[in-house]
């Protein structure tokens, strides 16, 4: 497994649009297809939005290539208070009807890290 490509920032709205360029360029590298790059794009957005719900103030984005590319979104940095979002079972159903291999890790009792699998 190659990591591919390490990004940390705060978890803000207007950093989104960086993430998602970023997270094309990985997918271009990886050799997947404009299709996958799409999805894979709209997986990691709902991630952040996501980690963000849960009140981190930054997220670490790892990008690995084994076997097309996998993407590890983690909630870092100060905690901020959450809050009740009715659009995360949205981005949870997205992120399941995108990707059939999303798996999700718990810390202090709460979602802090959302990882996911594009094949070439």
């Amino acid at each position: 497994m190659r990591t591919l490509l390490e990004l940390t920032m705060p978890l803000e709205s207007g950093l989104m649009t960086t993430a998602r360029l970023a997270t094309g360029g990985v997918c271009s590298l990886a050799g997947l297809d404009l299709d996958t790059s799409e999805d894979c794009k709209v997986c990691l957005t709902e991630s952040l939005l996501l980690l963000m719900h849960r009140g981190f103030s930054a997220v670490r984005v790892r990008f690995f290539e084994d076997e097309g590319l996998l993407v590890r979104a983690a909630g870092t940095g100060e905690i901020r208070e959450a809050g009740e979002y009715p659009e995360d079972e949205i981005s949870f159903a997205l992120l399941g009807a995108l990707n059939g291999s999303v798996t999700t890790a718990k810390k202090g009792g709460k979602l802090a890290e959302i990882s996911f699998r594009f094949a070439k």
